[in-house]
């Protein structure tokens, strides 16, 4: 999925990238941890069961198509009007269970359609598996006092992660940053994007700001953007 159409489907806009900035800027002014903020039109390439998936229903149409034989060569002997080719009709089923695959393949990368061929098991292992390489990538786990966090979302699987250093693991329970991330899921399903992102980033704040107070230096270790992610590298 290109940049563009990622972004359109959020329904963002170019402001709304600068309230989602400011916002950030503004709740790292109030703690020394850090925040990153990331989209990714899916967490890998569901290749794999697209093509099995291709292939199930391109045995389907076989196991329909075999009880018409003797219909399909009728059709065929009234084109040729007698002795067709005898390879006539196993080119037919070649050619419909290749049809049958592209169609499938095809109809399978659409998003709706891969949420439900792809086993829900799989979806969430390989987002979580993509936020903790972001996690590592963006240097979120490098900050001074490992105070860095992950807001990390997967349009595709519509899945949402929040991922934190140690140093904020051992004060703060993962079950917090949890059910922020549900309630982040929740907003994105309304289509409200900049303002789920905008809450899920003061709740994270508010977090980080009872038990990381601000120095009185505090540099900002991290971009403070929404970070709109490439497609997923082919494994």
């Amino acid at each position: 999925m290109k940049y563009k159409t990622l972004v359109k489907k959020l329904n963002l806009s170019e402001a709304d990238f600068e309230t989602i900035k400011k916002t950030v800027a503004d709740v790292e002014s109030k703690t020394t941890g850090e925040i990153a903020v990331a989209v990714a039109p899916e967490s890998t390439h569901y290749s794999f069961w697209e093509l099995l998936a291709a292939n199930v229903f391109a045995a389907i149409v076989l196991v329909v198509l075999l009880p018409f034989s003797d219909v399909i060569r009728g059709l065929y002997r009234n084109l040729y009007w007698q002795n067709e080719p005898s390879w006539i009709l196993p080119l037919f089923y070649i050619i419909s269970c290749f049809a049958a695959v592209v169609i499938a393949f095809y109809l399978s990368n659409i998003p709706a359609v891969d949420r439900i061929i792809i086993p829900r098991a799989v979806r969430m292992s390989c987002v979580t598996h993509r936020a903790f390489r972001y996690f590592t990538e963006s240097g979120v786990y490098d900050t001074a006092e490992h105070s860095g966090i992950l807001i990390f979302v997967s349009y595709m699987e519509r899945q949402v992660r929040i991922i934190a250093d140690r140093g904020i693991s051992e004060k703060i329970s993962q079950d917090l940053w949890n059910l922020i991330a549900d309630e982040l899921a929740e907003n994105l399903k309304k289509g409200q994007t900049a303002v789920a992102f905008e809450s899920a980033i003061k709740k994270c704040g508010e977090l980080l700001a009872e038990n990381f107070p601000p120095h009185e230096e505090n540099p900002n270790e991290l971009s403070d953007g929404l970070v709109v992610l490439e497609d997923a590298e082919w494994y």
